[in-house]
């Protein structure tokens, strides 16, 4: 199984309840194109200080499993996931890091 680990930082403040949609729209989306093993997302814990760092910090960490990366790259050409990252750009703009790797122990 090939875990893609996607770290999402809006740019802008998001309310909660666009954070929640967001997740549910990328949850929906992703599902929807059959080849999806595994779905978690989490909003991240912030630290006191941590505005501070020169550092990437994300708004919320998404792992998608699927069987290998084959179906990881036919996932992201999906229209319906391409159409919810492309909208939600729009609405908030964000930037994403990810890293595509096995299960970690």
């Amino acid at each position: 199984m090939i875990n893609h680990t996607m770290f999402v930082q809006f740019t802008e403040p998001i309310p909660d309840a666009d954070l929640d949609q967001y997740l549910a729209d990328v949850e929906k989306a992703t599902k929807n194109t059959g080849s999806l093993l595994t779905f978690a997302a989490q909003r991240h814990i912030r630290v006191p200080g941590e505005e501070q760092i020169p550092a990437f910090i994300a708004t919320v960490v998404i792992q998608l499993g699927v069987t290998d990366l084959e179906t990881l790259g036919a996932l992201f050409v999906s229209p319906e996931v391409e159409a919810v990252f492309d909208t939600w750009r729009t609405r908030y703009p964000y930037k994403a890091a990810w890293a595509n790797h096995e299960t970690l122990a």
